[in-house]
């Protein structure tokens, strides 16, 4: 069984890489004979990603002003509205591997939480035209972002596959009967232990990761998180050990936590964590951390899978999604715009620390469930292909 993943773009976002390593590991070990392969927007970047079958070139491709490709493109769309040319050829680094593959995966988690998707809606028309299985696969989706457009899209596929309830109740709200539940597949992933830096606390180090995304949709959360590094240091004897987690150009984690190193290097209780590590090594460090607080999701995910309890500085659904399904409630994620309220996230941190012991209990009982879940959407998955191969 060949199996094609898409709609992913490079492992410098480690939970980008997260996603793709543990949904390889996952599928290799649950269904015998498959075949993963990966078309990737930046294939350099995945090549540490070893278990992978094979690395293909997907990144978009323009079309040269005034060539025949623009010119009937440009015509096709002026006088009958169709895009469907002009994208097949954007995206065809993706589409000329569909006949190669017997599934495809979408797997960009949170893709369709960001506007329409046009190249994405072309890329499924194409692979549903050539017969082949389309599965959505541990996505994230919001009811505000929904449109008549996507949802039309999203009866394509032959599988969807929802990470958290909140997504799942959605969609089924929303007329579709292609929804499984499951739970995001880095829940699995393995980890690695290199040695710990200068200045760790073993048992008494506490994680922080902020993200240029964050950020830009609310200004004032930087000196939010500024006051929250004070209140530590103020009144706690732990070292904050700054952590990125995506780390490409222009949404780059580690810029921005490095200007808080800067800051606050002098009280010896602030350390970075390099931008160098794969994703395994950065849930290496967070397996290791008394706390973490965290605003990318697969940060977040490697903290939890370790039982350690956790701050969300969420932005979308998937952090409210991913707590109510291990809590039964969104526990300490604070929204978007509650990020410039420095006294909430001082509150919400003592709340974690005051009930550690509860919130590590807590975890212990659920994450084994959740991993389960997460190998749930491999059955799911099995189910598609066996269909597909009667």
């Amino acid at each position: 069984m060949r199996i094609m993943m898409f709609a992913h773009d490079g492992s410098l976002n480690r939970g980008c890489e997260a996603i793709v390593r543990s949904t390889t590991n996952l599928i290799k070990e649950r269904i015998n004979q498959s075949k993963v392969y990966l078309a990737s927007g930046k294939p350099e970047t995945d090549r540490i990603i070893t278990m992978l079958d094979g690395i293909y070139d997907g990144s978009s491709q323009s079309i040269k002003k005034y060539s025949y490709d623009w010119i009937l493109s440009s015509l096709k769309f002026k006088f009958f509205n169709d895009e469907s040319y002009a994208l097949g050829k954007i995206h065809n680094n993706i589409i000329k591997h569909i006949n190669n593959v017997d599934v495809c995966l979408s797997i960009g988690g949170d893709n369709y939480c960001y506007g329409e998707q046009p190249g994405w809606y072309e890329i499924d028309r194409r692979i549903k035209a050539k017969g082949k299985k389309l599965v959505l696969w541990g996505c994230s989706i919001g009811e505000e972002d929904m449109s008549d457009r996507k949802l039309a899209d999203l009866k394509l596929f032959d599988l969807i596959l929802a990470r958290e309830t909140l997504t799942y109740n959605m969609l089924k709200r929303n007329g579709l009967q292609n929804v499984k539940l499951c739970a995001d597949p880095a829940f699995t992933m393995e980890k690695e232990e290199l040695e710990l830096p200068v200045g760790w606390q073993v048992g008494n180090t506490v994680g922080l990761n902020f993200s240029p995304l964050v950020w830009s949709k609310n200004k004032d959360s930087q000196f939010s998180i500024r006051n929250l590094i004070n209140h530590i240091l103020d009144t706690t004897d732990m070292t904050i050990a700054l952590t990125p987690h995506v780390i490409e150009d222009g949404n780059n984690d580690y810029d921005i936590l490095y200007n808080y190193y800067k800051e606050f290097k002098h009280t010896e209780r602030v350390i970075i964590l390099p931008d160098n590590l794969n994703a395994i090594q950065y849930k290496g460090y967070i397996a290791r951390m008394r706390f973490f607080i965290g605003a990318r999701t697969h940060a977040t995910i490697a903290a939890y899978s370790n039982y350690v309890p956790t701050m969300v500085l969420g932005y979308s659904i998937k952090s409210k999604g991913i707590a109510r399904d291990l809590f039964g409630e969104e526990k300490l994620v604070l929204g978007l715009n509650e990020m410039s309220d420095s006294q909430k996230l001082i509150n919400n941190f003592e709340q974690m620390v005051n009930e550690e012991d509860e919130i590590r209990k807590q975890l212990k009982q659920s994450i084994p469930n959740i991993k389960k879940m997460s190998y749930k959407a491999v059955e799911y998955l099995n189910e598609v292909i066996k269909i597909g191969a009667k």
